[in-house]
């Protein structure tokens, strides 16, 4: 087996990579998938934290758009994040991974509360950390929560998984002529407006030089190959 070129990675993974074929909610064959392939880098003694987003359920930008106050509609837009927390853990340990269910939002029956050295210590014991519900507070995206999380624990990279294959310079999906970066630096993103993570996110990578791969998911393997270190998709330096 080939050796992994990171020891502590956090994967970041939006809502919308449980959805499956469904339109909304929770494919659960698609969760264990998903279970199947962490384990596997979890077995190469790789430590594994992964923030889940909530947009399959809920997102907060829509209810805004229906007339909820934008605190509420983050707020729910957590819950939902709590939701595919639970159901990735259940994926995770039918896999035979043990894994720790981390809150920013304070569940008692559900989840542990973010403590910082408790959660270090868990990845040092081989457990994975799945972390839901952002940073608890409205406002506040997932992506800014995985930055913050994923340098609070001393992650060496954030492994962003999309449905696309990297950066481009427009959307793929609508314009043909859309060009990919194979690496591309922070200061770029944020002038070009790019849509990789938002934009705190990113400025939080760039002032304590944490890199970003953002890559796809939905090619099975491509997860173990990021974690390996093979030139996929688009890195962010």
């Amino acid at each position: 087996m080939s050796k992994p070129a990171y020891k502590r990675i956090l994967l970041k993974l939006s809502g919308e990579s449980l959805l499956g074929d469904l339109p909304s909610g929770i494919d659960y064959d698609r969760a264990l998938a998903i279970g199947r392939e962490i384990r596997e880098i979890h077995e190469m003694g790789v430590e594994i934290a992964i923030m889940i987003g909530g947009g399959n359920i809920f997102r907060g930008v829509k209810g805004t758009r229906v007339g909820i106050d934008q605190t509420s509609a983050d707020q729910m837009g957590m819950l939902a994040t709590v939701m595919n927390g639970i159901a990735l853990q259940s994926a995770l340990e039918t896999a035979g991974v043990m894994t720790r269910h981390v809150s920013a939002i304070e569940i008692k029956s559900l989840a542990e509360p973010f403590i910082r050295r408790r959660v270090i210590r868990h990845l040092e014991k081989g457990r994975i950390i799945i972390f839901s519900a952002g940073l608890g507070s409205p406002y506040f995206t997932t992506d800014t929560a995985a930055a913050l999380r994923a340098m609070e624990i001393g992650a060496e990279i954030i492994l962003k998984a999309t449905k696309v294959d990297g950066v481009y310079t427009s959307d793929p999906m609508t314009d043909k002529k859309a060009r990919k970066f194979k690496t591309i630096r922070y200061i770029d993103v944020l002038k070009r407006g790019l849509t990789v993570m938002d934009a705190t996110a990113i400025s939080l990578c760039k002032d304590n030089g944490l890199p970003i791969l953002v890559f796809n998911m939905d090619q099975r393997g491509n997860i173990k190959r990021a974690v390996l270190g093979e030139t996929i998709g688009t890195r962010v330096y």
